[in-house]
């Protein structure tokens, strides 16, 4: 499992609500292919578009489009954090 855990923070949750996109921390060595694979594997959703970075903190940062709109606040509700 290279997804680490959810990114919230304000300008997260402003891109969930704008743009429908989540924010994860994944394993540093992790690909874009494992983070899809991942994503659709654990949530049964279709992921249309990953785009990694590193944080100024040393971490990396994916954030996923998913091909339903309403795919990115499902997940966050079904992991209580909305």
């Amino acid at each position: 499992m290279v997804l680490k855990h959810p990114f919230v923070t304000e300008k997260a949750t402003m891109m969930l609500e704008n743009e429908s996109k989540l924010q994860f921390l994944v394993k540093n060595d992790a690909s874009k292919q494992d983070i899809k694979r991942d994503l659709e594997k654990s949530f049964g959703k279709e992921v249309t578009q990953v785009r990694t970075m590193m944080t100024m903190k040393g971490r990396k940062k994916a954030i996923v489009s998913f091909a339903d709109e309403k795919a990115a606040e499902e997940i966050l509700s079904r992991l209580g954090i909305m």
